[in-house]
């Protein structure tokens, strides 16, 4: 396996780490392409911040080109390479793959080490929420499908429901009917009083003038 390849294999800014079963197959895959089966020559393209690769076999036969997104912060070519010709099937499906074995799995693993009370604390889990995010929008943009969409709001209701649908919410119910009555009534009373004042000094003024 070419260590040169896997060496420029850059990670989302979430850190994800693969999962046994899916680095299997996805390393083997970055195989066959340092091993010359495809060959990938990203040429950039005027547009929507993207890359169009033209994939050849080892026979010379050109595939037809294939449109990849650009980040900074990965190699949106590794992951467009493994969609169209290891995958082999609907670029939804693998994204759907991506979130599953790299964002959620990274998220996952880094919650784990925490005890089931830190994770209702903000400060202890906003980081790995924010890297979970930037992960699924990473991915997203990669393979050119819009973000947010159905996966990432379904990646997010299941991650809510697994580690904070027993997070207390007591502090964001009403407050009692008496406090709410007090903050309402308050300025209420308070205007007429401060119109009172305002024709007072009004009246006050005219006099001396």
């Amino acid at each position: 396996m070419s260590r040169a390849l896997l060496g420029k294999m850059a990670v989302p800014s979430s850190s994800p780490v693969f999962s046994g079963g899916f680095v299997v197959p996805l390393i083997w895959a970055m195989a066959c392409l340092a091993n010359g089966e495809v060959t990938v020559q990203p040429v950039t393209t005027a547009g929507y911040n993207s890359t169009e690769e033209t994939h050849t076999n080892v026979t010379g036969n050109s595939t037809v080109p294939s449109a990849c997104g650009h980040k900074q912060t990965i190699d949106c070519g590794l992951y467009c390479g493994f969609c169209d010709h290891e995958f082999h099937g609907e670029r939804i499906d693998c994204l759907a793959l991506f979130l599953t074995h790299v964002c959620l799995f990274t998220f996952k693993n880094e919650m784990e080490p925490l005890n089931s009370s830190d994770w209702c604390i903000w400060g202890k889990v906003n980081r790995l929420y924010s890297n979970l995010s930037q992960c699924t929008e990473d991915m997203s943009d990669c393979l050119l499908i819009p973000w947010p969409n159905p996966l990432v709001e379904q990646t997010f209701v299941d991650i809510h429901s697994t580690y904070f649908q027993e997070c207390p919410t007591e502090e964001f119910n009403d407050p009692p009917p008496s406090v709410v009555f007090a903050l309402v009534i308050t300025p209420i009373c308070l205007i007429p009083l401060m119109v009172s004042l305002v024709v007072l000094k009004t009246k006050n003024g005219d006099g001396n003038s």
